[in-house]
Formats: structure tokens, C-alpha cells, sequence
């Protein structure tokens, strides 16, 4: 569901709560195209991980948001998983990843 051509999808594989919107453990940064996109990993062994994306529609690296926090551009984490104030914690949006798993993600547009 991503809302237009403009920028890049910066996804990101966390494994753990200390690193979860920190440092990534696998990334990719791709070209944004409006409506569905597929995002491969591959090699990713078996395990509990988590997943951030973010449609950084003007490619300065980052979510933007407006003076109240509120983010300006499209994000999704796996599970569909929300915070209260802020991102989900890790274990809302962590997973076990199996073989050749998939793992939609719905973007969030304010």
C-alpha cells in the first residue's frame, strides 16, 4: 500500500530489543513504488526478528515527523504491530522466522 513513486523503502531486520530501530541486522534500501512491493531476503537463518520500514519519500535517511511526533511519511513494522506513543516494542512486532518465510507488512500513512 505504499502511496507514491517518490523516494525510497529503507527496511530494516532487528534481532534484538537492545538493537530494534538502532542498528539493523539486515537492510535494504530500494526504489518506492506506488501500490504493492516485494522485498527478498535471503540466507537469513531461523530465529526471532523483527521488521521496520520506512517510506522515506524525500531520501534524507530518516521518518520524518510533524512538531507533534507525528510521522509525515509512510511505516510499518511486522506484525502490523503499533505503539502507544512512539513504535512498537520489539517483542510487539518480533516473529520466529522459519525457511522461506514471508511476512506481509501494511504501511501507515498520518
Amino acid at each position: 500500500n505504499i502511496s507514491s513513486d517518490k523516494g525510497t523503502l529503507r527496511v530494516g531486520i532487528f534481532n534484538s530489543q537492545t538493537d530494534f530501530l538502532k542498528k539493523q541486522l539486515y537492510g535494504q534500501i530500494i526504489k518506492s513504488k506506488s501500490g504493492d512491493m516485494k522485498v527478498v531476503f535471503e540466507n537469513i537463518p531461523a530465529g526471532a526478528y523483527a521488521i521496520s520500514i520506512i517510506h522515506d519519500e524525500n531520501e534524507n535517511g530518516e521518518l520524518d515527523s510533524n512538531f507533534f511526533g507525528i510521522p509525515n511519511e509512510g511505516f510499518g513494522f511486522s506484525n502490523d504491530a503499533m505503539g502507544t506513543f512512539g513504535p512498537p516494542s520489539f517483542e510487539k512486532a518480533s516473529f520466529n522466522l522459519k525457511e522461506n518465510s514471508t511476512m506481509t507488512v501494511n504501511l501507515k500513512y498520518m
